[in-house]
């Protein structure tokens, strides 16, 4: 048996088709962070953890006949989950009379997902100890001027370009701001002519972002390229099979991913 089990219903294929399809693409739609990191992976789910390395401080080290590896760690792959159900009677009347099946309760799982996917990759989870591009430790942080005011957004991120070039931190850079940022950038620059978004898109490669994860005043500026940091994937968005009950199908879906930052100060964060 599968690890998702589908075996074990009396779905048709078509239908565990139309499930996948409807959970990918919301997730396409929904995910922020996968549109700048890049993935490692999918392992599969049989990988529980992998190794962070800390890049600047990675290094073997001998003493009195053992070797160990300073700068790595270990860390376990969570799961991320949302359950939805579909009613048997809505089956049987869609094979009936050959309606189609509502499946708006997958996509509300996988878009749930996602959400939990870009909040973890945000903020973390302190209590479980996985660190996020917010909140890890040894990040560079700026204080935030006010965005709705001259051109105070295109300074700061001018300035945090600026800090990570002189710690020799090159390559692609990406910024994600909260929804209430963006709408501020969203206004004429006085003596340009252009919006304020524009000129940082033209600055950053149209690598500006937006998710409503990162609730208000919220802004972080990264260089993702793998050296810097990566997704881990092991089991990529998928529904599973649960169980039937009270007549009714229970579905989860899920997804194991991990965060991995492996130069610090490849994160800048603006306060």
């Amino acid at each position: 048996m599968s690890y998702l089990s589908r075996e074990s219903s009396a779905l048709s294929a078509k239908l565990w088709e139309q499930i996948d399809k409807t959970v990918i693409n919301t997730a396409r739609t929904a995910l922020t962070c996968r549109r700048f990191l890049p993935i490692y992976g999918p392992l599969g789910i049989g990988t529980e953890s992998i190794n962070i390395d800390d890049s600047e401080s990675l290094d073997e080290i001998f003493d009195e006949g053992f070797i160990t590896t300073k700068g790595r760690k270990y860390v376990e792959i969570p799961t991320i989950y949302d359950d939805f159900t579909l009613l048997s009677r809505d089956l049987e009347n869609s094979q009936k009379f050959g309606y189609p099946v509502d499946l708006s309760k997958a996509a509300y799982s996988a878009e749930a997902c996602s959400g939990k996917e870009d909040r973890l990759i945000f903020f973390g989870n302190t209590a479980k100890g996985y660190e996020g591009l917010l909140t890890a430790s040894g990040i560079n942080k700026i204080k935030k001027s006010d965005w709705s005011l001259g051109e105070n957004a295109f300074s700061d991120i001018a300035s945090a370009l600026e800090l990570f070039t002189a710690k020799g931190i090159y390559g692609t850079y990406a910024l994600a701001v909260s929804p209430d940022l963006y709408m501020q950038l969203q206004r004429i620059q006085q003596g340009t002519g252009l919006l304020e978004i524009d000129r940082l898109n033209k600055l950053l490669n149209g690598n500006v972002f937006t998710s409503w994860v990162l609730g208000t005043k919220k802004a972080v500026l990264v260089c993702p390229d793998s050296r810097n940091m990566d997704l881990v994937i092991g089991q990529d968005l998928a529904a599973a099979y649960l169980e039937q009950k009270e007549l009714n199908h229970s579905f989860r879906v899920l997804e194991s991913v991990l965060l991995r930052i492996k130069r610090k100060q490849a994160v800048t964060v603006f306060e």
